[in-house]
């Protein structure tokens, strides 16, 4: 026996299609992704002491997206400060304490026309002649090096993507260290100053 359909059917299948549509809302707001840290902060950890860096990621984004690519694959683990000149920076991240240089990623576009500058205490991207080749290695400011900032002498200038907001005295102590030249390079540290460990914060650290 054929069954007879319901005068109700309509209502109740419109309801139910109101009730999915509902859940499937929900459904995705719930899926919206948090919203993007504008200020990330990393711990590197070396043998004379922590350094907190505070990154911009507005002003900065590829350059951050980059850094933090390098830190949370433990990519700087064991590499050193390779190129240390008191009065101008401290230069790190691509080689280890044997001065063997490390495989790469990439190299991003130069992000130096954002407005931040190489003051003591900044961190910028280091990069060879080529104003786009930057991709591992950073330096730490220790002076004001406005001939860095864009455009400078070459018409580019370096890159500004965070700053040093704790371990100021470890930079300190770092840019004060006996350098000496190894094989083809220059004011490489005696004793290796070794990035024992870069990290991801999960929070920017309470005396911040």
């Amino acid at each position: 026996m054929q069954e007879t359909p319901s005068k109700r059917t309509p209502f109740l299948a419109r309801f139910f299609t109101l009730f999915a549509g509902l859940t499937l809302g929900s459904a995705v707001v719930a899926a919206t992704p948090p919203a993007i840290d504008p200020t990330p902060h990393v711990a590197l950890k070396t043998n004379l002491g922590e350094i907190v860096l505070e990154l911009d990621q507005e002003k900065a984004p590829k350059s951050v997206a980059n850094f933090l690519q390098y830190v949370k694959s433990g990519y700087y683990k064991g590499t050193v400060f390779h190129r240390v000149i008191d009065g101008f920076m401290i230069q790190g991240g691509g080689f280890d304490k044997n001065m063997k240089q490390k495989a790469t990623k990439a190299p991003i576009k130069n992000e130096a026309q954002n407005g931040l500058q190489n003051v003591t205490y900044s961190v910028a991207m280091a990069r060879t002649g080529d104003p786009n080749s930057a991709t591992a290695q950073f330096f730490i400011n220790v002076n004001n090096n406005a001939a860095l900032d864009y455009p400078g002498r070459d018409g580019f200038g370096y890159a500004v993507f965070g700053k040093v907001v704790s371990g100021m005295d470890v930079v300190d102590k770092i840019k004060a260290v006996p350098v000496a030249d190894k094989g083809p390079f220059e004011n490489v540290p005696v004793t290796p100053v070794v990035i024992e460990s870069a990290t991801l914060l999960k929070t920017a650290p309470a005396k911040l």
